[in-house]
């Protein structure tokens, strides 16, 4: 019997008639674990502890389909369940299935990671799937079926590369749309909504008063739910926003309809921006495009990263960054003085002279005499 810490919780692990047991301490300290250690001790000697066994799944098949019954659908948003079932289904079953949860092992995992690699998977997509498996090996551990988790090691990822379009090349595409086309375009340059978003927005996510949308809900997969963030966020209107929606404003329903006056479905708005492209001779683009043209807009123009980072709903705001080399003015700034050289060397002069002996004197006293010896030789 003993007294350990298991994934911020507290647990007394024993054996009785050879079997396994883990019991979690209702106060999670190490003193609580011991106090409840000596009162199980105390019971099973007694023969009064009622023994409830862990009962392990007979391998990964069967626990990661009730791992996906009994947490992913309860846990995750409607997107998230059908990716989390097809990286199931195709990649981790067939490959962990008839394996028990204890041998999936750290070399089996990186046996994985190759044979996925061999049939042309990329590092992200192979991210995926481990991610998966790291979730389900953890919930397993924390219903108590599993003692340790492989570590999980994720293969690195070229920074991702994006397009975005010139301020002619996105007048040119709107001067080649018509109809709702055009005016969700606009919406999506101008607000950096992704598309789920602005087919999800209804006339109750309007102000026009105080030209303020409100972004809460997103369709993906034709079902509508929450952002990707499961964040609210809201988002100024341009002028030339709140002219085009005062022009088409409903007192209820979505905003953006089809001919058929029903909400909006991605396989023909793509299908439409295509033909759009084509007409303005754009290369092809998709609608992700329009919200990177949005971000880089802000970048070029000296908007800081953190308001871009709110404006476009990111949880972190290192998926921000990748805009942040569009908007180097002030590095630009520093780098030109190189170009004056007697500009440049005067400052650094005065660098060495001022700057440096004076913050040297406020962090050591000892060197006082150096700020003063300044101020002698100026005068």
């Amino acid at each position: 019997m003993a007294v350990r810490k298991l994934r911020k919780s507290w647990r007394v692990d024993f054996r009785y008639k050879s079997i396994r047991y883990r019991k979690r301490s209702p106060i999670n300290t190490r003193e609580g674990a011991k106090e409840l250690e000596i009162k199980i001790r105390t019971e099973l000697a007694q023969g009064t502890y009622r023994i409830s066994p862990i009962v392990s799944p007979k391998n990964f098949n069967d626990f990661a389909w009730h791992w996906f019954d009994v947490y992913v659908k309860n846990n995750n948003k409607h997107s998230e369940i059908i990716g989390k079932e097809s990286i199931l289904r195709s990649g981790l079953v067939p490959y962990f299935g008839k394996l028990p949860l204890s041998e999936i092992s750290c070399f089996a995992i990186e046996e994985y990671k190759r044979t996925k690699a061999n049939l042309n998977l990329s590092n992200k997509t192979i991210n995926n799937h481990l991610s998966v498996l790291r979730k389900c090996l953890n919930t397993a551990q924390e219903w108590e079926l599993l003692v340790n988790v492989p570590k999980i090691r994720l293969l690195k990822v070229e920074p991702q590369k994006f397009d975005f379009l010139t301020e002619s090349e996105s007048r040119s595409l709107l001067d080649n749309s018509s109809g709702y086309l055009a005016d969700m375009i606009l919406l999506a340059l101008k607000t950096g909504l992704r598309f789920g978003e602005i087919i999800a927005l209804d006339w109750q996510d309007v102000n026009l008063q105080s030209r303020l949308l409100t972004v809460s809900k997103s369709v993906s997969k034709n079902v509508l739910g929450s952002t990707k963030s499961n964040k609210t966020r809201y988002i100024p209107l341009t002028a030339e926003l709140c002219q085009m929606l005062s022009a088409k404003k409903s007192k209820a329903g979505y905003v953006f309809l089809n001919g058929a006056g029903n909400r909006v479905r991605q396989v023909n708005s793509i299908r439409s921006l295509y033909r759009a492209c084509k007409r303005a001779n754009l290369r092809r683009i998709g609608w992700h495009c329009l919200r990177h043209t949005f971000a880089s807009h802000l970048a070029q123009k000296g908007v800081p990263i953190k308001a871009i980072q709110e404006l476009l709903g990111h949880s972190e705001i290192k998926t921000t960054m990748r805009y942040a080399h569009l908007g180097q003015s002030e590095l630009r700034s520093a780098i030109d003085l190189l170009d004056d050289s007697q500009n440049f060397g005067q400052q650094a002069v005065n660098i060495f002279k001022f700057a440096i002996p004076n913050q040297l004197a406020g962090q050591f006293p000892n060197l006082e005499f150096t700020a003063k010896t300044k101020q002698k030789d100026d005068a």
